[in-house]
C-alpha cells in the first residue's frame, strides 16, 4: 500500500493517509495574540477540513478525536463550537485534555483520525 503525505515537511506531514485512514498532525491556529478559544478552534476546524478533503474523506467519517485545551475552564466555550462543526450522528471518540501546548498564545490543538 501507498503512504500518501500530505504538507508534509522536513520534521512532519500535516496528515498522512495509509490503508483507508487518514491522520492529521496536531493542527493549531496560526493567529493567536488575543484570540479566544472560538476563534482559534473556528480556524483550527477549518485546517482539518481542508486536510480531510485533500485526503478524501470528511469530517462525517472521523474514527478519533484528540482536543488539548490549555485551560480546562475553556472546555465550555470549546465545545460549543465542537457541537457546531461535528457531523450529525457521526461523533467520533474523543479526549480531551488540559495541557501546556507549545506556544503559550495558543489556547487548542486538535488531531482527528478519519475513514476515507
Amino acid at each position: 500500500m501507498t503512504i500518501v503525505r500530505i504538507d508534509s515537511g522536513a520534521r512532519m506531514s500535516q496528515a498522512v493517509v495509509y490503508g483507508g485512514v487518514v491522520s492529521t498532525a496536531g493542527q493549531v491556529a496560526k493567529v493567536t495574540q488575543g484570540e479566544s478559544v472560538t476563534a482559534q478552534a473556528t480556524e483550527i476546524l477549518q485546517s482539518i477540513d481542508r486536510l480531510l478533503t485533500e485526503a478524501g474523506s470528511d469530517k462525517s467519517r472521523l474514527l478519533t478525536a484528540q482536543i488539548w485545551l490549555s485551560d480546562i475552564q475553556d472546555f465550555g466555550e470549546f465545545n460549543k463550537v465542537w457541537d457546531d462543526w461535528v457531523a450529525p450522528d457521526a461523533a467520533p471518540t474523543r479526549a480531551c485534555v488540559e495541557s501546556k501546548l507549545v506556544v503559550p498564545a495558543l489556547k487548542v490543538e486538535i488531531a482527528v483520525t478519519a475513514a476515507i
